[in-house]
């Protein structure tokens, strides 16, 4: 998914996790939600989520949904254009 973050079947039912942990991305966010400070996250899981991890997560946050294995970033989606076509000359 990212350098810090990781989403494998094989670990926490694939839900995004903190690489070489199980810490779940959503624990993290819920953190940030209840107002704890990125440097107290970081106290709080020492050598295991950085600010940089940090970053990542909540760059990702609105793919993360709670107790959910991650499902993708649906690249195939495309957005319509809000352009409306031009016409053709006859």
């Amino acid at each position: 998914m990212g350098r810090h973050i990781v989403a494998d079947p094989a670990i926490c039912g694939g839900q995004p996790t903190f690489k070489g942990t199980r810490i779940m991305v959503w624990i993290i966010l819920e953190q940030l939600e209840r107002g704890m400070t990125w440097d107290e996250i970081v106290r709080e899981w020492p050598d295991k989520v950085s600010k940089t991890a940090i970053a990542e997560a909540i760059a990702i946050s609105d793919l993360v949904v709670k107790h959910e294995p991650f499902t993708g970033f649906h690249v195939g989606a495309r957005r319509k254009s809000s352009r409306r076509p031009t016409a053709l000359a006859a």
